[in-house]
């Protein structure tokens, strides 16, 4: 019977809702789900900061969306604030939004047992934390959050050769540029902590920016950076700004990897060039995939066409044989139906989810061509 209500017609469309699309959000995984909080869209040429109260979850055996009220000391409706998990618990830190800048740091318990998800800003810590800033990325080792890069401001007294200047504010001398300055907080003790670097030069200052991390090392790549004459940059020590014009875009092909033992910087050799993304998260899932969402394909400061609302998963190793089974039969379900009801009842439950998520993607790749076919009339 089970396996009858598995492979029955696809269920309403409205079970196969995704979140809106999004540039600028958070997202990251706990257990089976990936969680995706802020970030905003564009309407009619406006920036829209999406609500602060949303909680969207994606479901990775079942591929589908749901959609949660938060409660408590509530962030402001932010972009480019930076989100990582530690034992359940969702950190956020940084960010922009109409007041400018923020370098506050709160955390939510995704394990909530009443379903209940709250809110709560730290304000107890020791040591000093970034500067403010927003567009920058995060990764976990142990207990401890390692933050790399992101665009914000500094005052004159706070520049150095881990910040290049994009504009500045003379009068109240407050400049504006990019990061590439690497911050800790340990989570158990509550302390901030600037490592020194030992091996290595680091990446060029940059924001909007991604990254993945396997045991202690963090895999950092793309985002935009400043690019000008070699003979023209700013430089702090002789404190000279020579006037030139700043041009802005972003790397789609380098990467880096950043050990957190030894506190070495190291650059990738290669990387692949196609379907770029600027702004966008990444997500390492447990079995090694990496889940890449929303985000945008421009360079946002000259050109927009839209945000990207398609989950993009990249394979790291090879899938088990027993994911390789499940995607099979999932994919092939009303071939297999007859023998389906054969499988063990623990089984069962995984083809099942299986079966789902290809019924979700079949349908979302059906509509996507209607688009298209409606598109070309």
């Amino acid at each position: 019977m089970a396996a009858a209500r598995g492979v029955s017609p696809s269920p309403p469309p409205e079970e196969f809702s995704v979140a809106e699309e999004r540039s600028g959000h958070c997202a990251v995984v706990d257990g089976d789900c990936l969680y995706v909080w802020g970030g905003y869209v564009s309407v009619e040429e406006n920036e829209v900061y999406l609500p602060n109260d949303e909680l969207w979850i994606y479901e990775i055996n079942s591929g589908l969306w749901s959609m949660h009220l938060m409660e408590g000391e509530l962030p402001p409706s932010m972009s480019g604030s930076c989100g990582s998990c530690i034992k359940g618990k969702f950190y956020l830190f940084g960010g922009f939004d109409d007041k400018g800048y923020s370098n506050r740091l709160y955390y939510v318990n995704l394990r909530s047992r009443n379903g209940t998800y709250l809110w709560k800003q730290i304000t107890d810590f020791k040591g000093q934390p970034p500067t403010p800033r927003d567009k920058l990325a995060c990764w976990v080792y142990e207990d401890r959050l390692i933050y790399f890069g992101g665009y914000g401001c500094r005052k004159l007294s706070e520049l150095s050769d881990s910040f290049d200047v994009h504009d500045a504010f003379w009068e109240g001398q407050m400049f504006w540029g990019w990061h590439n300055d690497v911050h800790v907080f340990d989570t158990t003790t509550k302390t901030w902590y600037q490592p020194t670097i030992t091996h290595g030069d680091p990446p060029q200052p940059r924001a909007a920016h991604s990254c993945a991390v396997l045991g202690n090392k963090g895999y950092v790549f793309g985002g935009r950076v400043l690019v000008s004459n070699k003979d023209e940059r700013f430089t702090f020590s002789k404190f000279r700004y020579l006037g030139v014009v700043w041009k802005v875009s972003f790397s789609s092909c380098d990467g880096w990897i950043y050990a957190v033992k030894t506190n070495k910087w190291q650059q990738l050799t290669y990387l692949p060039k196609s379907r770029p993304r600027l702004w966008h998260t990444a997500c390492l899932g447990k079995e090694g995939e990496v889940m890449v969402f929303g985000g945008s394909k421009d360079d946002l400061h000259f050109l927009d066409t839209g945000h990207c609302s398609d989950l993009l998963i990249f394979q790291t190793q090879p899938y088990s044989l027993l994911r390789l089974s499940l995607d099979y039969i999932g994919k092939n379900a009303v071939l297999l139906e007859s023998q389906i009801s054969c499988l063990p009842s623990r089984l069962l439950e995984e083809v099942l989810d299986k079966i789902t998520f290809w019924s979700a993607v079949k349908y979302r790749q059906g509509k996507q061509r209607q688009s298209k076919s409606s598109g070309g009339d």
